[in-house]
């Protein structure tokens, strides 16, 4: 959060993903489906790689931040890192 390479909040989240800035978003996997499904919908259009892990109070603590619902990664290098991680840990390594 402090190196500038991620945003959270919902229209930091959707501008960064409209202005093509969003490498990659997180959602909580507890979030509302109805916001899981405008993520997806949004992430979809703009070709943006989504995922759904972690829980809202996670996913903030994850940032120093109170619970978050969705954070974008604005960083290549940063997203690139983050996509591995989660890989590996869906494939159980």
């Amino acid at each position: 959060m402090k190196a500038r390479k991620l945003v959270s909040g919902e229209l930091a989240v959707e501008n960064a993903v409209r202005s093509g800035k969003a490498k990659l978003v997180i959602v909580a996997e507890d979030a509302s489906e109805n916001t899981k499904k405008s993520y997806r919908d949004l992430t979809n259009f703009y070709k943006i790689p989504i995922y759904e892990c972690v829980t809202k109070i996670d996913l903030g603590m994850a940032i120093g931040k109170a619970s978050r619902v969705a954070v974008a990664i604005v960083d290549t290098g940063f997203s690139k890192a983050i996509t591995k991680a989660l890989f590996d840990k869906t494939m159980g390594e």
